[in-house]
């Protein structure tokens, strides 16, 4: 396999060679377009399009306070240029996103609507052609005119103008720099001559950013401006990297649960559940806590609403359609639930369910009457599923239909897929934080204990389980090796990366059988591997905590 190439070092230079102007050019009093920083093209001018895309879509990479664009819509050449956006000298309108960025925080920052539009080079006027009385020449001039419009002989596009479309008596949200105009260009070299000595020679010419401030905006070395700029260029400057190298992103978020719907409910329940965080009784980070356990609220009751159907018992409220939305008929189980948060959140948005954990917490007292009912001091002895009802008292909480939770679950996380097989789950989510197997910690240095067979590259590949040159991971060899446990106790494995704050935020969703023989099949297999450790004998429940523990 060919070693990959090494990503040329990021060498910004503030300033620039040359202005972008308008047609009439700079007036008296007229603003003008400012050269705030240039660095090396590292890559052919063709792939600028490919990077400056991933700016236009994906504005949230480069801050913090924007949540994500939506697009409004989209217009090529035929269109006109658009009002606002400005006409360049040299260059014509190829297309315009017409966009609007939504703030992370809608209750402070406001959101925005954006032109992008893409220039190439030449003419802003259609191409003309003089009437000819020669038939050769009319079809001649038809077919140049055909090129030019259809783009088969049309330069690459290297220049990309933000345009933020302001109300009259509005102004910029914070996360927006203060400019009328910012210009991303790809300058390429064209002769020995047009080299900026310090652009190395290797490189295919320029990146540069532009600028028409606003009356009054600093553009020195120290001023937000400019550090906004230097930001952006490198982002550019790595996109157009990835580009070239045909970089595949590691971490695939939104394969099941749609992006725009996980942020517009995350940020509603975020809303409704961030007084936890002032009334956290555990002496671990409520900000980490309470916000992954929304974040994975936020995700079950999206997924559940794809999986189950609606019901008609429930009276719709607008402020609260999930109320509506459809549920696992015999509720959750929250496998290890710990301080129940995440328990508490699904219980008082209406989802009934439990939480199990063989200790209880201080949070738990805290809780809503509701919550408290549900979460019960359990010690759960998985390999009791071999005759389903035969332990108490977790049997009352395993019933078929169940939607079982392992968040973080531990020793019992290899578990989840056996339980929800042998216990007709109607689906689960298992998020793996600590590598277990069924009765020891997980080595990758040994083989599984138990017939796991080894997955294909193509299984890997379609769950993005491993992603280049992590295989080698302890972490990243787990989770392979989980997956395959899933599909031998016959689920179809989807795999997600959830939006929650944790390192540990890869997720395995069964939601669906495998067909026909596969499910019988994947039942054995389940009931084999709980034989197996039954027969080792290494495997111990461990016993309730406190005043449970007693009885």
């Amino acid at each position: 396999m060919p070693e990959q190439p090494q990503r040329p070092r990021f060498s910004p230079t503030a300033g620039g060679q040359s202005l972008l102007q308008l047609p009439e050019g700079p007036g008296a009093g007229d603003p003008e377009w400012i050269p705030l920083i240039h660095c090396p093209a590292d890559f052919p001018p063709e792939l600028f399009e490919m990077a400056i895309s991933q700016l236009i879509h994906h504005p949230e990479y480069n801050s913090t306070l924007i949540l994500r664009s939506e697009t409004v819509s989209e217009t090529d050449e035929a269109g006109g240029l658009p009002d606002g956006a400005p006409q360049l000298v040299g260059f014509r309108m190829s297309r315009n996103v017409h966009r609007k960025l939504l703030p992370r925080r809608p209750g402070r920052d406001a959101g925005l609507e954006q032109h992008c539009t893409l220039y190439r080079r030449g003419n802003s006027a259609r191409l003309e052609t003089q009437v000819s009385s020669s038939e050769d020449d009319h079809v001649n001039q038809h077919d140049a005119v055909e090129a030019e419009e259809t783009g088969s002989s049309a330069e690459p596009i290297s220049v990309l103008v933000l345009t933020p479309i302001l109300e009259p008596g509005t102004s910029l949200p914070y996360y927006h720099p203060a400019v009328s105009h910012l210009a991303f260009r790809c300058i390429p070299n064209s002769s020995p001559s047009d080299q900026d000595p310090s652009i190395p020679s290797t490189s295919y010419g320029t990146l540069q950013i532009d600028a028409i401030p606003l009356p009054g905006t600093p553009t020195d070395l120290s001023s937000r401006l400019y550090r906004t700029s230097l930001a952006l260029l490198e982002t550019l400057h790595r996109y157009g990297w990835g580009a070239l190298t045909n970089y595949k992103k590691r971490v695939k978020h939104d394969c099941i649960v749609p992006r725009e719907a996980y942020q517009d409910l995350y940020l509603v329940m975020r809303e409704r559940h961030k007084y936890l965080v002032d009334e956290w009784k555990e002496s671990t980070d409520p900000l980490k806590h309470v916000f992954e356990d929304i974040g994975i609220a936020t995700f079950l009751i999206l997924l559940w609403k794809q999986m189950y159907s609606a019901s008609d018992d429930r009276p719709a409220n607008g402020a609260e359609p999930w109320r509506t939305w459809g549920r696992p008929s015999s509720g959750f189980l929250d496998l290890g639930c710990g301080n129940g948060l995440l328990t508490h959140i699904l219980v008082s948005e209406g989802y009934n369910g439990h939480g199990i954990d063989v200790r209880k917490r201080v949070s738990w007292d805290h809780y809503s009457e509701a919550t408290r009912a549900s979460l019960h001091v359990v010690a759960l002895d998985p390999t009791s599923t071999l005759t389903p009802g035969s332990f108490s008292p977790s049997s009352p909480y395993l019933t078929s239909g169940i939607f079982i939770i392992g968040n973080h679950a531990d020793e019992l996380t290899p578990w989840v897929p056996i339980l929800s097989t042998l216990h007709d789950a109607s689906g689960y989510l298992s998020i793996p934080c600590c590598p277990w197997t069924f009765d020891m910690k997980y080595e990758r240095s040994k083989h599984p204990p138990y017939p796991v067979p080894v997955p294909s590259e193509e299984f890997v590949e379609s769950l993005g389980l491993g992603g280049e040159g992590s295989n080698a991971s302890a972490y990243s060899m787990y989770r392979i090796w989980l997956s395959s446990l899933h599909a031998r106790c016959g689920w179809v494995v989807e795999s997600e990366t959830l939006r929650i704050p944790s390192t540990r935020n890869w997720a395995l969703v069964g939601r669906r059988r495998a067909d026909g023989e596969m499910e019988q099949i994947g039942r054995r297999n389940a009931s084999e591997i709980v034989e197996e450790v039954v027969t080792r004998g290494v495997f111990k429940t461990r016993r309730p905590e406190g005043k449970a523990g007693e009885h």
